[in-house]
């Protein structure tokens, strides 16, 4: 349900407030215009649970430190590379790490790039959607701090740990892009819940004793409850393990030394691209010609959310929790 409390915000006001804050913290103003592209994006298609509000973890995060911006390589090959963020945010550290394995991958035909040594890497469909502009196939996954109990359990074993795959289209769609969390919610939905004095879902989280909570501060004291059961546990951990591949410790310590995989292949590779992408076509048209048991027109993944972006984006306003808004501007000194 969208909170009562979100307000119709200019987009251009809403850019420069968190462009403002970014380099409030520290982000110089190419950094900190790439971490609000993304933060901004995710508002626009309607995930503002880690939109504008990020920036206020981050902020709890850094403590008033100067954020951590410089990166180093530690080995790599031709289709394959392990960056090093040493603590580098990762909504930069994830784009430089999709950067890479797009260059890699055009060159050779696949690619692999892990990455570690960072932390809040957004959303994986971000990425995804960087690599299908290239008409690249991806997947991805990025894991974390163990937050989430699997299932059978309320104790925290896994974190979050979204999971990604893109496919490129023809010009006539947009990319298909499953982006799934592993978690019922996501640690920042309940960040935001206890800094707006909110409750989260019910069935979603655990208090330390291992009963129901809604009370955010309990839930991070707690665990949050995995999504999908045996089987979403199973996608949890395999995304934890993919955390190690890229160079992260098996239980990243709380915000800390997150893993992020990449993983790409240029479809041109195996046949015309032309031919590719018009078999991924038909069966986006095979969907939409679906007759539907809700009611509702049947759709491919992404499609909801890139609908959603374009519309706010012409309407020229995002709506965002009025408390974030006031907090942001507290940060900024406005």
């Amino acid at each position: 349900m969208e909170s009562e409390t979100k307000v119709q915000f200019p987009l251009k006001d809403a850019e420069e407030l968190a462009n403002s804050a970014l380099r409030k913290l520290g982000y110089d103003s190419q950094q900190a215009e790439r971490i609000s592209h993304h933060l901004i994006d995710s508002e626009l298609r309607g995930f503002g649970i880690a939109g504008l509000a990020r920036i206020l973890s981050i902020a709890d995060r850094l403590a008033g430190k100067k954020p951590a911006t410089a990166t180093k390589i530690t080995r790599e090959a031709p289709a394959t590379a392990q960056l090093d963020g040493q603590d580098t945010l990762g909504y930069l550290v994830g784009y430089e790490a999709t950067e890479l394995a797009i260059k890699k991958c055009k060159e050779v035909g696949v690619s692999v790039v892990g990455a570690n040594g960072t932390y809040y890497t957004g959303m994986l469909s971000y990425y995804a959607e960087m690599a299908a502009r290239e008409n690249l196939v991806t997947v991805i996954a990025s894991h974390c701090t163990a937050w989430v109990a699997p299932e059978g359990t309320y104790k925290p074993l896994v974190g979050t740990n979204p999971f990604a795959i893109g496919i490129p289209t023809s010009s006539a769609h947009p990319p298909i892009i499953y982006d799934i969390g592993t978690s019922k919610i996501i640690h920042a939905q309940c960040m935001l819940a206890r800094r707006l004095g909110t409750e989260i879902p019910p069935d979603t989280a655990y208090n330390a004793e291992g009963e129901m909570t809604t009370d955010p501060h309990q839930a991070l004291s707690g665990a949050l409850k995995v999504w999908g059961g045996a089987k979403g546990s199973g996608l949890a951990l395999s995304v934890q393990l993919l955390g190690i591949v890229a160079g992260a410790p098996a239980l990243p310590p709380n915000l800390e030394n997150f893993g992020f995989f990449i993983m790409m292949v240029n479809p041109a590779m195996f046949q015309p691209l032309e031919e590719f992408t018009s078999e991924v076509d038909k069966i986006i048209d095979a969907w939409h010609a679906a007759p539907s048991t809700s009611g509702s027109p049947m759709r491919v993944p992404f499609e909801r959310s890139n609908k959603m972006r374009e519309e706010q984006r012409a309407t020229g306003y995002v709506n965002v929790e009025s408390g974030v808004i006031e907090k942001l501007r507290a940060l900024v000194g406005s």
